[in-house]
């Protein structure tokens, strides 16, 4: 699908007046995240192989000129002036699972001015959404610890896209496995699931029901105990084990109460039972700082599910996400909006080892002493440089980022995010602009 209408309207309006008068200079457009949440310490870059395949086939096809024309009235002279059009800029962008902070381009665009600033509403989609939900997900991890995360959000998500989305940036940031089947497929992802409550009030008894799901999947079984009492929930859970003589992939699912004093009491009359290989999940509305509370209170849960607050990111739904433009031909340009000004240019971060302080600079000057570049060519003239990347690779990354990132970034409560400065070049670019402009050399 070319996707042209897949933006907003003011988007096309500006496109028309572009073609119209033969704005055609290629401009540099910046996408970064103005400011953190206060919750958040880092950010995790994601939704970028979205992007690129939505550029590499962007354009317009006849029953969408068709609507230009018929449906929001523009002139047959606007319409087809976009039937042509295709993606033929470059991408520079941090890839995916890369760590991220605010005021850093997560990925910047070079195009000819129509064609860069028609994409920036889905740019803006993918990226926000999917760096958010990233975000929230590693928040689950580093609260885990070494436990095992599950996604479970798929059924309270914003939508099946949604959905997918969050699968594939779990998994990204080191999620096990999830429950959304299809996600699975297309990501090559392990796919979790046990029973529902319903399942075992269908069956005329607990037990009953047990028997049957273990008859059933006797390779990959997990007992859900909670929906009557629970600890007798995992007596019968014990007699199936042993009468079925079930040994591998075993487990119990707690999904409600104490979730801390019922997988003590769980674990110890599996223990007692010689079935200490038995794992214990937990799951029902958590989020990182209940999975912190239980993990540092020892108790003994093996794997946690996730779902609603992670596949929404209930604490911090949005990101203040931005696409300016910073250069038309070789004028550099700038908002100099309060609160909301931009810096001009076409940018590079540089990153210290271990997260000693990000610089941004421009693209073009040379990195400093001991950093390295983490913008890349995504995209030159309309086509990628590289194949889509397995989640393996972007999972590496995070993995190497998140061991690397100073403890006060990773505090779930009271983060310090690293901190991340304008190099030099950078600032009096900016100043020669706002001079330029009119506005004051010290932005104020």
């Amino acid at each position: 699908m070319p996707g042209g209408l897949l933006t907003d309207l003011y988007e096309l309006n500006m496109a028309v007046s572009y073609l119209r008068r033969g704005m055609r200079d290629r401009a540099t457009f910046s996408l970064f995240v103005r400011h953190l949440p206060p919750e958040r310490g880092f950010l995790v870059a994601a939704g970028l192989e979205p992007c690129l395949a939505f550029l590499e086939t962007f354009g317009f096809e006849d029953r969408e000129l068709a609507y230009l024309r018929e449906g929001l009235g523009f002139s047959a002279e606007a319409a087809d002036a976009r039937k042509g059009l295709r993606f033929t800029g470059d991408v520079w962008a941090i890839p995916e699972g890369q760590i991220v902070f605010a005021g850093e381009p997560l990925l910047e665009v070079t195009a000819p001015l129509p064609e860069a600033q028609v994409v920036e509403t889905f740019l803006l989609n993918q990226v926000t959404f999917q760096t958010t939900v990233a975000s929230k997900a590693a928040r689950c991890r580093v609260a885990a610890r070494d436990r095992d995360i599950v996604d479970f959000a798929f059924r309270r998500t914003h939508g099946v896209e949604a959905a997918m989305a969050v699968a594939r940036t779990s998994a990204m940031v080191g999620f096990a496995a999830t429950s959304n089947v299809e996600a699975a497929r297309r990501e090559g992802l392990a796919v979790a699931g046990t029973m529902a409550h319903s399942f075992v009030e269908a069956f005329a008894t607990e037990a009953e029901a047990f028997r049957a799901f273990a008859q059933d999947f006797p390779d990959r079984t997990t007992f859900l105990v909670d929906t009557y009492d629970t600890m007798q929930g995992v007596r019968n859970a014990i007699r199936v084990i042993s009468e079925l003589g079930l040994s591998a992939h075993l487990g119990i699912r707690l999904d409600s109460g104490d979730l801390d004093g019922l997988s003590r009491e769980a674990r110890s009359l599996l223990d007692d039972h010689g079935l200490t290989h038995v794992r214990i999940f937990a799951s029902g509305g958590l989020d990182e700082l209940d999975i912190e509370r239980l993990v540092s209170a020892g108790a003994p849960i093996d794997a946690f599910g996730v779902g609603t607050r992670m596949g929404v990111s209930a604490d911090a739904p949005f990101l203040d996400t931005a696409y300016k433009i910073v250069a038309v031909g070789s004028r550099p340009v700038a908002k100099l909006s309060p609160g909301k000004a931009s810096s001009p240019g076409a940018k590079q971060v540089f990153r210290h080892a271990r997260f000693a302080g990000d610089v941004v600079g421009l693209r073009e000057e040379a990195p400093p002493e001991g950093t390295s570049a983490l913008l890349r060519p995504a995209m030159i003239g309309g086509v990628r440089t590289f194949s889509s990347e397995p989640l393996s690779e972007s999972r590496r990354r995070f993995e190497a980022d998140l061991a690397s990132l100073p403890a006060t970034a990773r505090r779930l409560n009271d983060p310090v995010p690293v901190p991340v400065r304008e190099s030099d070049r950078l600032r009096e670019l900016a100043r020669s602009v706002r001079l330029r402009a009119g506005g004051s050399p010290a932005g104020d």
